[in-house]
Order: C-alpha cells, then sequence, then structure tokens
C-alpha cells in the first residue's frame, strides 16, 4: 500500500511541478503589467493635460482594454490548464469578453492612428468628433462594434441540445461554444478583414503623413513624432496579429518535438498573447515623455532612498 502511495505521488509530481512553473512564470508578468496600467492610469486622472487630449483618452482606453483582456485570457487558460469544469453558462460571459477585447484592441490602434493623421493635417480646425469632449463617442462605437460581432459568431452556429448550459459541467474555452464550420470561418473572415482594414489604415495615415512632411517645414519635430507614433502603431498591430500563427507553430512543435499538449498551449500563450499585450501599451506609455516624467517622479516619491526633502520638492514639482 505505501509502495502505490509512492508511485503515485512520483507519478503526479511533474505535473505539478509543471504547473507551478507556469503559474510562476505567467503571475508575475501579469503582476507587473496591471501595476504599470494602474501607475499610468492614476497619472491619466490626476492631470487634466492628459484629460483635454484625445490622444491620451484613445491611450487610456486601450490600457483598459488590454488590462481586462489579459485578466480573462490567463483567468481561461489556468482553468483550461487545471481542467476546471463548470456551466456553460458561467463560461460564455468570459469567453465573450475576451474575445470582444480581443477584436477591439486593433480598432483603437486604428483609431489612434487617424488621431494622429488629423492633428497633423488639420492642426487649426479639428473635425469635432476628434475633440477630447467628443472622442468618447467614437470609443464607446468601437466597443459596440466589438461586441457585435462577437454576439453575432457566438449566435449564427448551431445549438447542441445534447449540453445543458444550466447544469452540464464543460471545460471553458472556445472550441466549445464556436464549434461549427459556420462559426470558425465567420471568425477567421471578420478577423481577417479586422486586421486588413486596420493594417491598410496604419499605411495609409503613415504616407499621408510622410508626403506632409514634405510640405511642411515647419514644426517638423511634431510631424516626425506623430510618423514614429504611426510606426508604433504597426508594431503593435503586428505584435497583436502573432496570434494567429498559433496552429501554425503547434503543427511545428508537434512535428519536430514530443511535447505534450499543455505544454505546447502554454509555449505558444506566453510567446503570442501574453507577451505582446504585456509589450503593447508599456512601450507605448513609456516612450511618451510626459508619461515617462510623470512615472519617473512617482517612482521616485516612493522610493526609500529619496531623503524627505527631496521627496517633498519632488512633490511640490
Amino acid at each position: 500500500m505505501q509502495n502505490l502511495t509512492e508511485l503515485s505521488v512520483s507519478a503526479t509530481s511533474p505535473r505539478n511541478l509543471s504547473v507551478i512553473i507556469k503559474v510562476c512564470v505567467v503571475i508575475p508578468f501579469f503582476c507587473i503589467f496591471v501595476c504599470c496600467t494602474v501607475v499610468m492610469l492614476y497619472i491619466f486622472a490626476s492631470h487634466r493635460q492628459f484629460l483635454d487630449s484625445s490622444r491620451y483618452i484613445l491611450f487610456a482606453s486601450m490600457l483598459i482594454n488590454d488590462t481586462v483582456q489579459l485578466l480573462f485570457a490567463v483567468l481561461l487558460f489556468f482553468l483550461d490548464m487545471g481542467q476546471i469544469r463548470f456551466a456553460l453558462v458561467y463560461c460564455v460571459p468570459l469567453l465573450f469578453i475576451s474575445v470582444a477585447t480581443f477584436q477591439n484592441t486593433p480598432l483603437i490602434l486604428a483609431t489612434m492612428s487617424l488621431e494622429r493623421y488629423v492633428a497633423i493635417i488639420y492642426p487649426l480646425q479639428c473635425p469635432p468628433a476628434w475633440r477630447s469632449d467628443r472622442i468618447w463617442i467614437i470609443i464607446l462605437s468601437l466597443w459596440l462594434l466589438s461586441c457585435v460581432c462577437t454576439i453575432t459568431e457566438c449566435s449564427i452556429g448551431p445549438q447542441n441540445s445534447a449540453v445543458d448550459i444550466l447544469y452540464i459541467p464543460v471545460v471553458c474555452s472556445d472550441a466549445i461554444v464556436n464549434s461549427s464550420q459556420i462559426q470558425i470561418f465567420f471568425k477567421s473572415v471578420v478577423n481577417t478583414l479586422c486586421f486588413a482594414a486596420v493594417a491598410v489604415i496604419i499605411l495609409f495615415t503613415y504616407v499621408r503623413i510622410l508626403l506632409e512632411t514634405r510640405k511642411l517645414r515647419k514644426d517638423t519635430t511634431s510631424v516626425s513624432k506623430a510618423m514614429n507614433t504611426v510606426l508604433l502603431h504597426g508594431f503593435q498591430l503586428l505584435l497583436c496579429m502573432l496570434a494567429f500563427t498559433i496552429p501554425i507553430t503547434e503543427t511545428l512543435i508537434v512535428l519536430y518535438t514530443n511535447w505534450q499538449r499543455k505544454d505546447i498551449a502554454f509555449s505558444n500563450f506566453f510567446c503570442f498573447v501574453l507577451i505582446p499585450r504585456f509589450l503593447s501599451p508599456l512601450i507605448y506609455g513609456f516612450r511618451d515623455q510626459s508619461f515617462r516624467s510623470y512615472i519617473e517622479v512617482i517612482f521616485l516619491c516612493c522610493s526609500n532612498r529619496v531623503k524627505p526633502g527631496v521627496k517633498s520638492l519632488i512633490q511640490n514639482n
């Protein structure tokens, strides 16, 4: 009896060790991201100059969207990794928010590129829709569009009568809710059109701003910054599109290695979902000089190495 107990413990210990390692890898990344996001949102809400700028309002919207997306993606990943089962009625809202926020990210990137385009082309006569007091209408429209696409994706497929959404426990994954061929096709078409349209918008705004630099000999600094910002949006879009390479990488890993399915899923999740979402807003936030200066002040004030007199001087400034 004792030998059987030791055998079962030794058989399950590698699996438990693998789960612990995955948790210890993912949780620190997510905590660092949340801490940096909270600091940036605090800076945004505490200074009027950011609240009066459409650019920073869109940036705050992207921070909130990516934080929600990462939160639910990490939650769903650990639920799937632990094979935790619960009723489908609780699974659908988790998947809905995760998919909607994923589709909303490229729309926000396209809107931010268009905002830079409007700021350069129409510096004195900004269209009313792009003013800071009305930019919220555009943001709500983006959320509405993402939610409508997600609801349509979940509604067009045939309903599985064998699954009781209230009582039968299932492992919460996208394959459970969107399992029909028409849903998979619709999702592929929507994602392809969305990312293609965003790529065209980013390319269009970059070319237009580039042509504008040849006309304007004044204020070339702001124009060059706008070009760099649009390029950064293109890089962020590329990071988001890495999630579509997961089926290809899974096939290659299965062909050339003997990894387990959960290890393959974790490597793809970490490389193509977690890291891009982690880097995307942080690169944009720390690159901005205004945000970076306030971030440095906050971290200096929180540091114990700063003398009280210096700390009070920094706070007053």
